[in-house]
């Protein structure tokens, strides 16, 4: 059975790179029917930290990278390195300097086949020897790794392309214990537009940062699936459960990945559409939390479901409607409330609206359009300059749906603030 782990150090928050070696280790293990292991590498006790810790288990659980079985924590577990460690000492494999135990590394030559990249050599006679327990007694990185690996009974281990040079020195451990090592297959890094490694100018900033940036989990494990894998059919909207179906090792790619903001939002707004109304309604209120009547707010968000592409820009139409003051695009209202006659246009306009008992859609609709008539004027010349008015944007849902939702007392109050500063 295919054993597979995720091993995030608890030192700093979860970032893309690190979250998409967490998705490929879960979409081969549910490819496969495989088991998924959560590992938790702990050893740096200075700069571990339990908030880090719990905001890594909060990310993977948000984004559905749901374990079979762990956490497991390398503090928790020194006892079994040592006893290793100890073993290999008696086999003359390793000595003692100081309190630190040291790892002979064999002079031989270590052929190591990727499942990404094939065949590698590396001559070990070119490395030192390697530290397998520290001085203080807690043991190094390549050590745990592989005791945890062989003790988890893990089949594949898949990580980044920056772990490759760690590989020799373990399979001589592996070796040295007796034991076949897993298979190994290293995924491309994730580069920005610059062909450089993602940095924070270009994206690696933290999953929860993009949960915080009003993107969905489905959205993010549709497009992080892509970074370095191609389903082969070049479809790129998918379901987790699709990705999971189509997931293949040999499908993913040995160069770098790069990233790129727009597809990722893009991607966003499409999984965004594909919910049902009931659905969005839910998530956006999550996100909001608005103080407003359920009924509105059902409204609202059906009338912007289909034109937002993350739950940020949702909220930026939402704080549109409940602020007091409209704060103005300087090119919109240079485009469409500079013009002549925009003001004389806007103050009827205002009157005829005011004139409305029923605020509804289909009424100012109607009063919109009979105004248009009588002033013998293109509608543009009419919809255009109301728009920015009440909402300060140049875009927006349908104009008369959204003086609808804002009511008739917000409506003419942002009309006449409009109006004046036109006259200034």
């Amino acid at each position: 059975m295919v054993r597979v782990r995720f091993a995030p150090s608890p030192t700093g928050y979860l970032h893309i790179g690190s979250v998409r070696t967490a998705l490929f280790n879960w979409l081969y293990a549910r490819s496969q029917s495989g088991v998924f292991i959560l590992r938790i590498e702990d050893t740096d006790q200075k700069r571990s930290s339990d908030v880090y810790l719990q905001e890594i288990i909060e990310d993977l659980k948000w984004l559905g990278l749901n374990w079979d079985e762990g956490p497991f924590f390398q503090t928790k577990r020194f006892d079994m390195y040592r006893s290793y460690a100890q073993g290999l000492l008696e086999k003359g494999l390793a000595y003692k300097d100081g309190d630190a135990v040291i790892f002979k590394i064999p002079d031989e030559k270590i052929k190591i086949y990727d499942l990404v990249h094939g065949e590698i050599e590396v001559d070990n006679a070119l490395i030192d020897d390697l530290v397998l327990m520290k001085s203080d007694g807690s043991p190094a990185y390549n050590f745990a790794c592989v005791i945890d690996d062989i003790d988890m009974q893990i089949t594949h281990v898949i990580r980044g392309d920056d772990h490759i040079s760690n590989t020799n020195k373990q399979v001589a451990l592996y070796n040295a214990l007796g034991v076949k090592p897993p298979k190994f297959a290293h995924i491309p890094l994730i580069l920005g537009p610059d062909k450089a490694p993602l940095s924070k100018r270009f994206g690696a900033v933290s999953i929860t940062d993009y949960r915080k940036m009003g993107y969905l989990p489905q959205a993010m494990i549709n497009y992080l699936s892509l970074l370095g894998w191609a389903p082969g059919d070049n479809k790129e909207f998918m379901s987790a459960e699709e990705i999971v179906k189509k997931f293949s090792l040999k499908r993913i790619n040995k160069t770098g990945a790069e990233f790129n903001q727009d597809k990722l939002r893009w991607i966003n707004g499409e999984h965004i559409r594909k919910l049902t109304t009931e659905e969005f309604v839910k998530i956006g209120a999550e996100f909001i939390k608005p103080e407003c009547g359920k009924e509105w707010f059902r409204e609202f968000s059906a009338l912007y479901h289909h034109r937002v592409k993350t739950l940020v820009e949702f909220k930026e139409e939402f704080d549109i409607f409940m602020s007091d003051e409209v704060k103005y695009n300087e090119e919109a209202v240079e485009k469409f409330l500079k013009k002549d006659k925009v003001s004389d246009i806007l103050s009827i306009t205002k009157k005829r609206l005011e004139a409305i008992s029923l605020f509804t859609k289909e009424n100012i609709e109607t009063e919109a359009r009979a105004l248009v008539g009588e002033l013998k004027i293109e509608s543009a010349d009419l919809i255009h300059p109301l728009r920015v008015a009440v909402t300060g944007k140049s875009v927006s849902a349908g104009v008369f749906e959204v003086l609808e939702l804002l009511g008739k007392e917000k409506t003419i109050k942002r009309l006449e603030n409009s109006i004046k500063n036109i006259s200034k």
